[in-house]
């Protein structure tokens, strides 16, 4: 009798796990705030001069928002909240809110994909960290903490970027070459993500060609092709071109916005509204199209100390107004950096593809998606309506191009 109700025990668990589990209303509520803040962050970021490919993860900046608020005091944290877009959210639902949303999108058991996410405190030499901080920081947002002595600056920068590289499987080599401001405390998130195509690329169909950077530096890029049924919008108003392409599993998607022809993207970016998204979104029809994708690895670091200020976060990066003394027990820290560092790989890996269709009127007259120039992406998770990456691919790596005639 006793096996029989194990067994049962068992299938009901195994019913249960399979079952698609709800978010709770807060981190419902906190994936459409991070969404937000993807586009607030993006448009911030992109009017910085010389700073050619983004990549951020709006749900990782979100929880590091989430740790400093944990920190936090009085005026200091309601301003992260405000930033987060959570203002009436309770402190206990917050963090549990975020802890929750992070947790579900980075699953790569159920997404199929990989996403390894490293994140690391760092506060200066004399600090200490209250027990409290150190229990909670673990619990919601899977922070580890570390003192560094910025005394040797060259060892502690190197003891930084060794802790990325090891994080990511050596996909991350380097976080910073330099940290100017080394009297705060530190955030560091350290990703690496790769997604697994709903439908593959065939590993034989990659060839070497030309990525136009401008319309007079061309980069050579290995650029992998397949025809298959996507999502696809043209946006003949706005001369762009909208692709949707399924992750495994089709919990989350990679989703490309291309204009017709080389040029820079300021144009596209002020068309680029969560508005504008989901109305091009709403315009996807499922048809045959062609697509070229540069394959392409991208590491790309931001500190985002500056830009987070100038959305609203002033008091935390502040020294002499910053008061973050639950972290320390005293007010004797502020934010000096929020190094945001992540390694993407876009390969041929995937799911088979349906040969079903191959050969049918389904594939006929395809529609041209050639990625070859600068694009924007995102990857937007459908379940919970969540921004996982929002970037742009203006320089991808490879070698300068001869000029032909």
């Amino acid at each position: 009798m006793r096996v029989i109700s194990l067994v049962a025990l068992c299938l009901l668990a195994v019913a249960a796990s399979g079952e698609d589990a709800k978010l709770s209303t807060h981190a419902t509520a906190l994936a459409d705030h991070s969404a937000s803040l993807a586009f607030s962050l993006y448009h911030n970021m992109a009017k910085e001069k010389d700073l050619e490919n983004i990549l951020i993860s709006p749900v990782v900046v979100a929880s590091s928002l989430g740790l400093v608020a944990l920190g936090g005091k009085s005026s200091t944290a309601s301003q992260v909240k405000a930033v987060i877009g959570a203002n009436k959210v309770k402190d206990e639902h917050l963090h549990a809110g975020l802890s929750e949303l992070l947790t579900e999108v980075s699953n790569s058991t159920s997404r199929n994909v990989t996403w390894k996410i490293s994140n690391r405190l760092y506060g200066p030499s004399s600090v200490n960290f209250v027990d409290d901080f150190v229990k909670n920081s673990k619990k919601h947002y899977n922070y580890e903490h570390s003192k560094i002595n910025f005394r040797d600056k060259r060892s502690a920068v190197n003891a930084i970027n060794e802790w990325a590289a090891k994080s990511t499987d050596g996909k991350l080599p380097e976080v910073t070459k330099d940290v100017e401001k080394t009297d705060g405390a530190m955030i560091v998130n350290a990703m690496f993500f790769k997604p697994h195509w709903d439908e593959k690329f065939h590993h034989k169909m990659v060839d070497n060609r030309g990525f136009l950077v401008t319309r007079s530096f061309t980069i050579s890029v290995p650029m992998m092709h397949r025809t298959g049924l996507y999502g696809f919008h043209e946006d003949t108003e706005n001369r762009l071109f909208v692709l949707n392409m399924p992750l495994a599993h089709k919990m989350s998607s990679m989703v490309f916005i291309m204009p017709y022809h080389v040029e820079s993207l300021d144009r596209l970016e002020k068309l680029l509204t969560r508005k504008q998204l989901d109305t091009w979104l709403s315009k996807l029809e499922e048809r045959a199209v062609a697509v070229s994708l540069p394959k392409v690895s991208m590491e790309v670091s931001h500190n985002l100390q500056k830009h987070l200020a100038e959305l609203g976060l002033t008091e935390a990066v502040d020294k002499s107004k910053a008061d973050l003394s639950n972290i320390s027990g005293k007010k004797d820290l502020y934010l000096s950096n929020v190094f945001h560092a992540s390694a993407l790989e876009w390969d041929t890996e995937g799911n088979p593809f349906d040969t079903s269709i191959f050969g049918t009127e389904k594939l006929r007259n395809p529609k041209l998606f050639y990625a070859d120039h600068p694009f924007i992406f995102l990857v937007k998770d459908n379940k919970t309506n969540s921004i996982l990456f929002i970037g742009r691919l203006v320089r991808p790596k490879g070698d300068k191009m001869r000029d032909e005639l």
